[in-house]
């Protein structure tokens, strides 16, 4: 038996220890933030493990313990480097600061893709959303259903990751050719306690204010309790990003107005599936797209 010891915050496998067999290399998804408390995160490494079972291939899941801590999804991937996982399945947080640590996996000849955020190194395989696109149909969504030249706003993700930029980019682009007036683009690191406070500064310079995109769900919900509390909830509308259960529960509320959905379970069953077909020597196409949705309350109970 060999012990593989990942120097990880966050560390899962599917039989719930760390003794894996000699013969049975693990391969890794290497997630942005953990699972426990936020539901794409959960849904991601769901799928990967169900995918490992049904393939019957041992699935590690890692993760930093926050999307902002880079340095710390750098070190975790230098440690499976030097473990000689049989493959990981990344999404950066940094695709930059990223990059030379993903070559260096390349070159020791562990396959790699990208999940849910692209990465920056040529010839690696993207699974997951066309991010831009998701925006675009938020944005659309409310310029049909805000007046044009209301005043709107954006909390944006980490824009150094390919997510945020797409979605802040889509939904910038979206709401202006509509005629509304785009007032505040702030960063909330896709965190619903960030989202609260960054949507009270937001609506405190600009009380006029018609409608909030969160680039994604924890952001959204942040920015429904700062309205909640503001008493401007039935005058603002918020719509979302992810389509994860609380967002959905909120929408059957009357709370927030919409959310995009992803497919994040595939996310995480297509990248070790994807890992698995390098190994078997297959090709990839460079982009695994698994589409979006827009959920409102005629729809979101299948988000619940």
């Amino acid at each position: 038996m060999k012990k593989w010891l990942f120097a990880s915050v966050a560390l899962f496998a599917m039989s719930g220890a760390t003794i894996l067999s000699a013969q049975a290399q693990p391969y890794v998804l290497g997630m942005k933030g953990p699972g426990a408390g936020n539901p794409f995160w959960a849904a991601v490494e769901a799928g990967a493990k169900a995918k490992g079972e049904e393939l019957g291939v041992e699935v590690v899941v890692v993760a930093p313990p926050a999307e902002s801590d880079v340095q710390a999804q750098i070190s975790q991937m230098e440690d499976l480097i030097a473990q000689g996982v049989a493959g990981i399945a990344l999404a950066p947080t940094d695709p930059n600061a990223l990059a030379p640590v993903v070559e260096a996996a390349r070159a020791a000849g562990i396959p790699v893709v990208f999940v849910d955020t692209r990465g920056t190194n040529e010839g690696v395989t993207f699974i997951g959303t066309d991010n831009q696109a998701g925006a675009e149909l938020a944005a659309n969504y409310i310029c049909d259903n805000v007046e044009s030249g209301s005043d709107v706003a954006i909390l944006q993700g980490l824009v150094s990751q390919s997510t945020g930029k797409a979605r802040a980019d889509g939904s910038k682009e979206g709401l202006e050719a509509c005629g509304l007036n785009v007032v505040a683009e702030q960063t909330a690191e896709w965190d619903r306690a960030k989202g609260l406070s960054v949507t009270e500064t937001i609506l405190a310079g600009n009380p006029n204010i018609k409608a909030i995109f969160g680039s994604n769900d924890n952001m959204a919900l942040g920015a429904v309790e700062a309205l909640r509390a503001a008493a401007m909830l039935d005058s603002v509308m918020v719509v979302g990003f992810d389509a994860n259960p609380d967002a959905a529960a909120s929408i059957l509320a009357g709370e927030m107005t919409a959310t995009i959905a992803q497919a994040p379970a595939n996310m995480g069953g297509f990248g070790i599936q994807a890992l698995v077909d390098l190994a078997a020597g297959k090709t990839l196409d460079a982009w695994i797209d698994t589409g979006t949705v827009l959920v409102t309350s005629e729809n979101a109970a299948e988000y619940q």
